[in-house]
């Protein structure tokens, strides 16, 4: 039987509506996503990459570590970012447009390390901290801490001095005093000497850690995209939590490590960090809100919801497609 043309046409755009975005003919989206440190709650973007999730959903993704993560969301260089809730904050604040689609890190649970002189944190008066960067998790968190103790900012030396290695040398060598760690990496600070004073963790502080962050300008522009990259995020989560194997292909591709115990602990670290539908934390965007309010007014009126667009995830959510992953 011959079809009519328009008959044809329609049988082959039915055809075309189910093929995956992959298929070889259909070209892929080129994006770039930051990333803004080495920790193991960085590592579903790794995996979402090394599994294939991304070129799965339609995406070219160039992948970039860079310590200006936010400042190359917000000036449009990137189409999505992987970072910390308090990163992202201030540049809200400023009057950028940042917002967080979903999150990895609800709690904090970093460790604090000093040096085996330190025996309690009201003995780092006077003494230099060692940071990522001025309103990076590393900083702020410790912002958080400090007042427990009777202590503010003004009792330590805050030094901007990189991601968790260049830490640790500084750590090492007495440049500093003290620093926070996310585990595993504090399992290297133990061995070279160093004590952990203070297991963030007891202290049960919910607090928006790492996540995937966008801008409103895309999501306008572009939501298909912003669907897409949200829907590999979560199936890359389903992989961290059932494939021990690609998890640690992934950690070691990035993590630039061999190590098995290393690889291990980080692999342990990260899937007891991912939830299966990883909405952001409005309890731990309030604590950031708490913690900076003293210092800038602006906080002091922010709306936690302000910081984050959890409609493509609910979107996913209520399709039943992240529960049929787990089935």
């Amino acid at each position: 039987m011959r079809l009519r043309p328009i008959e044809l046409f329609l049988l082959l755009a039915g055809a075309n509506l189910l093929c995956p975005l992959s298929t070889p003919g259909f070209a892929a989206d080129n994006i770039r996503v930051a990333f803004s440190a080495i920790s193991p709650t960085q590592g579903v973007l790794w995996v979402a990459d090394v599994g294939g999730f991304l070129s799965k959903n339609g995406l070219n993704t160039e992948i970039i570590y860079t310590r200006a993560a936010i400042e190359t969301l917000v000036a449009g260089e990137v189409q999505f970012g992987q970072m910390t809730g308090s990163l992202m904050f201030s540049a809200r604040l400023q009057g950028a447009d940042p917002v967080m689609l979903a999150g990895v890190q609800d709690t904090l649970n970093d460790r604090l390390v000093v040096r085996p002189n330190i025996n309690s944190v009201e003995g780092l008066k006077g003494k230099r901290v060692a940071v990522f960067r001025f309103g990076a998790a590393s900083h702020m968190r410790l912002l958080n801490v400090l007042p427990r103790y009777g202590m503010s900012e003004r009792d330590v030396t805050f030094l901007q001095v990189g991601d968790a290695p260049e830490r640790l040398i500084a750590l090492n060598s007495g440049s500093v005093e003290a620093t926070l760690l996310s585990p595993p990496e504090h399992f290297e600070a133990l061995r070279l000497g160093m004590k952990i004073l203070l297991n963030l963790r007891d202290l049960n502080v919910p607090y928006q850690g790492t996540g995937v962050v966008t801008t409103q300008r895309l999501l306008a522009r572009n939501r298909d995209l912003a669907r897409r990259f949200l829907k590999a995020f979560v199936e890359s989560i389903h992989a961290v939590r059932t494939n021990p194997a690609l998890s640690k292909r992934a950690l070691a591709k990035y993590r630039q490590s061999k190590d098995e115990k290393q690889l291990e602990d980080a692999y342990q670290a990260l899937r007891e960090t991912v939830k299966p539908k990883p909405y952001p934390s409005i309890d731990g965007f309030n604590t950031i809100i708490k913690d900076a309010s003293d210092r800038i007014p602006a906080a002091r009126k922010a709306n936690a919801k302000d910081f984050m667009d959890t409609t493509l995830l609910e979107e996913l959510d209520r399709s039943g497609y992240i529960d049929g992953l787990y089935r």
